[in-house]
C-alpha cells in the first residue's frame, strides 16, 4: 500500500511540475532576457499577487481538460454557473479544473498526514469522492445565497421603479435609471437590470428581455413579476400601480415567512432539549438522590 501511495504522489508531482513549467515558460524567458539585458524595473507586491493568482487559475484550467464531459452536462453546468452569477467563459474551466484538482489534493493530504494508514480504501474513497462533489455543493450554496439576496432586494428596486415612472419616465428609462442609482446597495440585481437594458437597446423585445432575466436568476418572485409585466403590457393597464402592488405583496410575504420561521422554532427546539438539556437537568436534580440511595443500600448490605 505504501508503494501505491508513493506512486500516486509521484504522478501528482509530475503532473503539477509539467503544468507549472508550461505556464511559467514566459516568466522564465522574461527573467533570462532581464539577466542578459538588465533594465531597472519596480515590481509592486500587488503585481506579484496578481501574477500568482493568474498562474494558479491557469493551472486549475489545465486540469479541466482531464475531466470527461458531455454537451448536456456542460449546458447544465453553464446554467448553474449563470444562476450563481458567473458568466465568464473561464468559470466553467475553473469549475471542472477544481473537480479534478481538489480530489488529488485531498488524497495527497490524507497520504501525507497519515490518515490513510487507518483505513486506506475508505480514506481515499472519501477524499476522492468528497473532493469531486465539493465544487457542486459550493456552487449550490452560492446559487441559494444569490437568489436570497435578489429576493430581499427586489422590493426596494420596485419602489424606485415606481418613483421613476410616476415622475414621467417610461419603463425602459426607469429600469436604466434604477440600475444606475442602486448599483451600490443592490449590485447583483442592478447588474441583471443593466443586462435587460442592454438587450433592449440591442433590439430585443421587452417581454423577451425580462423573461431572460427570470431565466438567468431562477427566482420565483422575478418570474411572477415578468408574468405580470407581460400581462400589463398586453391589457394596457398601469405598470406603476402593478409594481407597487407587487412590492407590497413581496413585503407581506417576507413578514409571513418570518412569522412561519418563528413558529417553527419551538418545534425545532424539542430535539436539543431532549438530547442535551434534559439529561443535564436529570443529572443535577436526581444525581444527589441516586448517590444517597446507593450509599444507603451499600450500608444495608454490609449489615
Amino acid at each position: 500500500m505504501g508503494f501505491a501511495v508513493l506512486a500516486f504522489l509521484a504522478a501528482f508531482l509530475l503532473i503539477g511540475s509539467i503544468g507549472i513549467l508550461l505556464f511559467y515558460r514566459e516568466a522564465a524567458l522574461q527573467r533570462i532576457s532581464e539577466i542578459i539585458e538588465p533594465r531597472p524595473r519596480r515590481k509592486s507586491v500587488m503585481g506579484t499577487i496578481q501574477q500568482a493568482g493568474s498562474s494558479i487559475g491557469n493551472l486549475v484550467k489545465t486540469f479541466e481538460n482531464l475531466m470527461p464531459k458531455s454537451q448536456k452536462e456542460v449546458s447544465v453546468v453553464v446554467k448553474r454557473l449563470t444562476l450563481a452569477g458567473y458568466r465568464n467563459e473561464s468559470a466553467m474551466k475553473v469549475f471542472y479544473g477544481c473537480k479534478v484538482l481538489i480530489p488529488l489534493l485531498l488524497a495527497a493530504v490524507a497520504g501525507l498526514s497519515g490518515l490513510a494508514s487507518l483505513a486506506p480504501f475508505f480514506v481515499y474513497l472519501v477524499a476522492l469522492g468528497g473532493g469531486f462533489l465539493a465544487p457542486d455543493f459550493w456552487l449550490g450554496k452560492r446559487i441559494k445565497a444569490r437568489q436570497k439576496r435578489l429576493t430581499r432586494g427586489l422590493p426596494e428596486v420596485l419602489d424606485l421603479l415606481v418613483i421613476c415612472m410616476e415622475a414621467g419616465l417610461s419603463l425602459d428609462q426607469a429600469t436604466a435609471r434604477t440600475a444606475q442609482e442602486m448599483r451600490h446597495s443592490q449590485k447583483e440585481l442592478c447588474d441583471e437590470l443593466g443586462i435587460v437594458v442592454l438587450e433592449q437597446r440591442a433590439g430585443r423585445a421587452r417581454s423577451e428581455a425580462w423573461k431572460n432575466l427570470a431565466d438567468r436568476t431562477g427566482v420565483e418572485c422575478l418570474r411572477n413579476l415578468v408574468s405580470m409585466l407581460v400581462q400589463t403590457e398586453q391589457f394596457g393597464t398601469s405598470i406603476a400601480k402593478m409594481l407597487r402592488v407587487h412590492s407590497d405583496t413581496l413585503r407581506v410575504q417576507r413578514v409571513q415567512m418570518i412569522e412561519e420561521a418563528a413558529g417553527k422554532t419551538s418545534v425545532k427546539l424539542v430535539f436539543p432539549l431532549v438530547l442535551f438539556i434534559f439529561p443535564a437537568l436529570f443529572l443535577v436534580t436526581l444525581g444527589p438522590a441516586v448517590i444517597v440511595m446507593v450509599e444507603s443500600f451499600s450500608a444495608l448490605t454490609k449489615h
